[in-house]
């Protein structure tokens, strides 16, 4: 079945579908010795009067109405009168109004036709036009995003001399090697998101050495499968920003990847100190948790409409995250 969004977006198919609906009609109401010959005159003319009628009078549609009108009722007649006079001097039976009347009535009614149909191709562009530029721009602030929480660690390090240093900063490079050219499509290969994640979380171990437990599953086969890029990474930023002990349970990072079908589910888990378990703080403070968890809201709602579920929770200890995408 071809989507409406499809059919408006394709040119070449609009032309198709509609002059070859037109040439049905006509081929079952004009009645002359000629008719192939006669059908195809009055689609040049018809397709005279759309294009004219696109291009050069539409643009008034939104300038000056009553302009638009009475070109568009011009334009029609005229063309119309075309047809008439033409099919008045070389048809062999005698002419009738009435011929005068159906035309031009088919022919207001295939302008109509094709001033709504480039209407909606060109809101369904802009609307495409407004989503990439939002999508670009909440990719431009991710990158500062995770470049900022990293460096922030890095300092840290720095502070204390460490001889992790070093190690670090080449883990670093890797990352911002992806982050800044290889995310630059809206969706990317899972296996490259996933060895972006399992690099991020070493680089982790490197800093916190003994001090949590750190886990990596990854639970499937990848094939071809593709994603948007940077979309489980915030969590797993969050997961070490916000990790903390809490009475029940040692400090602790989970990362798991299950991928069933055309369907991929990332969950993260982290310890965390009882006041830092107030879900709606962590999810919502920006001070703390930056730009990253909204924009990733956002982004889920412009590349997975109807095709995702985020679940945050808390649970004894325990600040969880449950992203589900269907990747089909």
């Amino acid at each position: 079945m071809i989507k409406f969004d499809s059919l408006t977006e394709n040119k070449l198919l609009q032309n198709i579908l509609v002059w070859l609906f037109l040439f049905l009609i006509l081929m079952g109401v004009v009645v002359t010795d000629d008719k192939l010959t006669t059908v195809f005159f009055i689609l040049c003319i018809f397709a005279a009067a759309v294009y004219i009628n696109n291009l050069l009078i539409l643009p008034y549609f939104n300038k000056n109405r009553i302009i638009f009108l009475l070109l568009f009722i011009l334009n029609s007649s005229f063309f119309t009168g075309v047809m008439v006079y033409f099919l008045i001097k070389y048809s062999k039976k005698n002419f009738e109004w009435s011929v005068f009347i159906n035309l031009y009535g088919l022919l207001v009614l295939v302008l109509a036709f094709g001033i709504a149909l480039k209407m909606a191709r060109d809101s369904i562009n802009r609307k495409h036009t407004e989503r990439e530029a939002e999508l670009m721009l909440l990719k431009a602030q991710l990158n500062p995003h995770f470049l900022f929480n990293t460096l922030n660690n890095l300092y840290g390090l720095s502070v204390l001399k460490s001889d992790k240093l070093p190690e670090l900063m080449l883990k670093l490079s890797d990352l911002l090697r992806y982050s800044l050219y290889d995310t630059k499509d809206a969706f990317v290969p899972l296996v490259k998101e996933i060895t972006y994640l399992e690099n991020y979380i070493a680089l982790e171990k490197i800093r916190l050495e003994n001090q949590a437990n750190i886990t990596f599953h990854l639970d499937g086969v990848i094939s071809a499968e593709k994603i948007a890029p940077m979309l489980c990474i915030i969590f797993v930023e969050n997961a070490f920003k916000h990790l903390g002990n809490s009475d029940k349970i040692k400090s602790r990072v989970l990362v798991s990847l299950k991928l069933r079908a055309d369907k991929l589910i990332f969950s993260c888990e982290n310890s965390t100190d009882e006041l830092a378990l107030d879900t709606q703080k962590l999810v919502q403070d920006e001070k703390n948790s930056g730009i990253g968890l909204k924009n990733v809201e956002k982004r889920l709602l412009l590349l997975y409409p109807d095709k995702h579920s985020l679940v945050i929770s808390k649970n004894e200890g325990l600040f969880i995250v449950t992203l589900t995408l269907d990747l089909n």
